[in-house]
């Protein structure tokens, strides 16, 4: 581990103003944006995104190709299989700005994402939910 306390891989790139945990590890063409906060003991695979206004708990693990969105939070221990989605917006629409719109998300501690599910905003997954791979959760 660097001075920082974590590792990144030299292709990923990490943002001033993100804040990162000790022992996490940020593998190739990773992302992490200003403001995103990654506790301790994670493992962000290949073309991870962790945008601005995120939170991210201890020990998650977050396989391939998984984009955190602003206002998704998961909490202590969850896993998020290679391809999973999150959403932030309802109705997003390319030419319609709906910042303004975006609805909150909860992993609760603990959670399982199966590879390739969809996870509509505006939920909480419960404590130790599993979510079945190719899954879509809607309200």
């Amino acid at each position: 581990m660097p001075s920082s306390g974590y590792f990144a891989h030299e292709s990923s790139y990490i943002d001033d103003g993100a804040v990162i945990g000790n022992g996490t590890k940020i593998w190739h063409f990773s992302h992490v944006m200003p403001g995103a906060v990654i506790g301790e003991r994670c493992n962000l695979g290949q073309n991870v995104v962790v945008m601005p206004g995120t939170r991210i708990g201890n020990n998650v693990k977050i396989q391939n190709n998984v984009s955190i969105y602003e206002g998704i939070e998961l909490e202590d221990d969850v896993f998020c299989g290679p391809s999973c989605v999150f959403t932030n917006v309802m109705n997003p629409r390319s030419h319609v700005p709906r910042k303004n719109e975006y609805r909150r998300t909860l992993v609760k501690r603990g959670s399982s994402i199966g590879a390739n599910a969809t996870i509509i905003c505006g939920i909480t997954l419960g404590e130790y939910a599993f979510i079945g791979a190719g899954a879509v959760v809607n309200l």
